[in-house]
């Protein structure tokens, strides 16, 4: 099964193909990344910019593509609401996105994570949440390795985990593609 990506960061790369091959265990995978654009801004700032990115970088990485078997996109974002005390948070989260060469479509959005004051504050500022990280935790490109989830969670979630995930579920249509006709 060829399977397109539309990211070359390595972190999306491998929680694509973790994912399909945890849904199709008995195909054997041929995982390609491409820089497919989201035609959103770099930082996308709602649940509604985040999924569109998503889903346009699916749109691109067809022309890019056209003899995949199966499209996947992952595309992270932020998104500011008011907590139970009504103070402003910023939460960070993804979409996944997927397509088959057959016109099915899923998708599914990971959980989200409440983002530290000072992490929020430089993102507010214009950074994106990667560079924000590494501000913040000393690092250097952090959203190539193991993200905002990782370094919050010290690893116990990383963000290869963390996209897994939706990616699974957005697959849910093509395992069972008699439920979804």
């Amino acid at each position: 099964m060829k399977v397109a990506v539309a990211s070359k960061n390595p972190v999306k790369i491998r929680a694509a193909e973790q994912g399909v091959q945890l849904m199709f265990p008995d195909e054997k995978l041929e995982v390609v990344g491409f820089s497919a654009a989201s035609n959103v801004k770099d930082q996308p700032s709602s649940d509604h910019e985040t999924r569109l990115g998503a889903m346009n970088r699916i749109h691109n990485l067809m022309q890019m593509a056209p003899d995949a078997d199966l499209y996947v996109a992952l595309e992270g974002g932020i998104e500011e609401q008011a907590d139970s005390q009504n103070v402003l948070q910023m939460r960070a989260f993804a979409w996944a996105v997927v397509r088959d060469k057959n016109g099915k479509w899923g998708e599914s959005r990971s959980a989200h994570i409440h983002l530290p004051k000072a992490v929020a504050d430089l993102v507010r500022s214009g950074l994106e949440l990667g560079d924000a990280d590494d501000q913040v935790f000393g690092r250097n490109n952090s959203k190539q390795q193991n993200g905002a989830v990782g370094l919050l969670t010290h690893d116990a979630v990383t963000r290869t985990d963390y996209y897994e995930t939706p990616v699974i579920l957005a697959l849910i249509p093509m395992k069972n593609p008699k439920l979804y006709e």
